[in-house]
């Protein structure tokens, strides 16, 4: 850490790098399954104008990823998916790894991100939808994943909506749920909508609510 407050950028002189300012030098598989780890040797240009040595990294190769937040303006209600995840399964810290989550899915065709949104709402969630919202493109852990999440929201009647879903050639088993605002608040503020596409479409849609419901009676 460099103890030199003059060092420290104050909105002025910002550098834009770009990715011809990274030398890649050695992008090697060290596995491929379903997923591919790789292993990168790189340089990259430093604040000062100068080049780094080489750094070493892994790095898991993952599939863009879109999810959808479906919500019932006409009932001030979010659909949300449940089901077991593997990442929290491995963790073996005895937190349940029955996650409540946007409807979500991994782009591993030629699908743009919208025609993956109202796929993975048919096929998790039983829903037809139409129109999709887009909110965010960004990337959950830049360190070490190469995914770029696409994250969207859609409006939907949720009256038939229910019963639990899923392809069984993906050895899925979702459970879907109707949840009032209100109550889907108190879960994120509990700590109990803990993932990062939930907590990120429920802050958005927290801003834009009413704006949602106006247009829907309108």
């Amino acid at each position: 850490m460099v103890d030199n407050a003059k060092q420290a950028d104050r909105g002025h002189g910002i550098v834009e790098f770009t990715a011809n300012d990274v030398d890649l030098t050695s992008d090697i598989p060290v596995y491929q399954g379903f997923f591919t780890f790789s292993k990168l040797k790189y340089k990259h240009r430093r604040f000062d104008g100068s080049w780094s040595e080489e750094v070493t990294r892994e790095v898991h190769e993952h599939h863009d990823a879109v999810g959808v937040l479906l919500y019932d303006p006409a009932e001030d209600a979010v659909v949300l998916v449940e089901q077991v995840r593997a990442g929290i399964v491995a963790r073996q810290d005895g937190a349940t790894p029955w996650v409540l989550e946007v409807v979500a899915g991994l782009i591993d065709t030629d699908e743009t991100p919208e025609q993956v949104a109202r796929r993975e709402a048919w096929e998790e969630a039983g829903c037809r939808i139409a129109e999709v919202i887009p909110l965010y493109s960004f990337y959950p852990s830049p360190g070490c994943y190469t995914e770029r999440v696409h994250l969207y929201c859609a409006l939907l009647d949720s009256s038939a909506v229910g019963g639990v879903h899923g392809l069984a050639e993906e050895q899925e088993d979702i459970r879907v749920h109707v949840i009032p605002f209100p109550k889907a608040m108190q879960l994120l503020e509990e700590g109990k909508l803990d993932n990062g596409m939930m907590i990120i479409a429920m802050q958005w849609l927290a801003r834009e609510r009413a704006s949602l419901r106006a247009r829907s009676n309108g």
